[in-house]
């Protein structure tokens, strides 16, 4: 069996590279191309053949949920896995009712990514078994399937808590246009200025936050972060 095409559809680099490695890394997948915008995303649907797309759907130039939209209007036999910082629950909402196969905040891990794609090719080979189906079990099994039975994990020494605290913190700052330094993290969720930076760094690796110097006191600049 030829591996499942994905298209990924990320417009920070640093995202981006990451999501593709993940996904080569995965046995049965294979990336054919990479789209920034939705725009560039549509015309790589047009130039290759896909059976999954990895979607942000914060993208510069439309929403994520507008590009669903045009798929299931196109009647294109693609499946959607949402790949994103969005926590809004009208977006998760809208997500379920365009038919994504399954939504994956950021950040997560290699080993998160690729659950969640294992989880899809059962659930594609139980749709396109054909035939029907013996009864509810079956059916719960085969809606199901496309969901992993364990939680995402998180790389070593990262607790799940903390992390949705430093992110609330963050998005909280962002939306006040401001930014946060590792001290004011730590003070804001009861945390050393050592751990407030681990998942501040970890954030900024995965591409989640931005991270710049912040300029103005004696001595070396402080890094602040801000939510993209």
């Amino acid at each position: 069996m030829s591996d499942l095409r994905v298209l990924v559809v990320e417009d920070e680099p640093v995202a981006a590279d990451a999501h593709r490695a993940y996904v080569d890394r995965t046995p049965g997948f294979t990336v054919v191309a990479v789209a920034g915008t939705g725009a560039a995303a549509w015309d790589a649907l047009g130039r290759h053949r896909v059976d999954l797309v990895l979607l942000d759907m914060n993208l510069p130039d439309t929403h994520g949920i507008e590009l669903c939209r045009r798929l299931r209007a196109s009647g294109r036999d693609v499946d959607v896995l949402a790949v994103t910082s969005a926590r809004e629950l009208t977006t998760v909402r809208a997500a379920a009712a365009h038919g994504v196969v399954g939504y994956l905040l950021k950040p997560f891990s290699q080993a998160a990514l690729r659950d969640r794609l294992t989880a899809y090719v059962d659930y594609r080979s139980q749709l396109r078994a054909g035939g029907d189906v013996a009864g509810q079990d079956a059916v719960d099994r085969v809606l199901e399937a496309a969901r992993p039975v364990r939680p995402a994990p998180l790389p070593k020494g990262l607790a799940r808590e903390t992390l949705d605290a430093v992110v609330t913190a963050v998005r909280a700052a962002t939306r006040e246009q401001a930014g946060l330094s590792a001290a004011e993290t730590a003070e804001l969720i009861g945390a050393s200025r050592i751990t407030a930076r681990r998942y501040l760094e970890h954030l900024a690796d995965t591409g989640v936050v931005a991270r710049t110097p912040r300029y103005g006191g004696t001595g070396r600049p402080e890094l602040e972060y801000r939510w993209r």
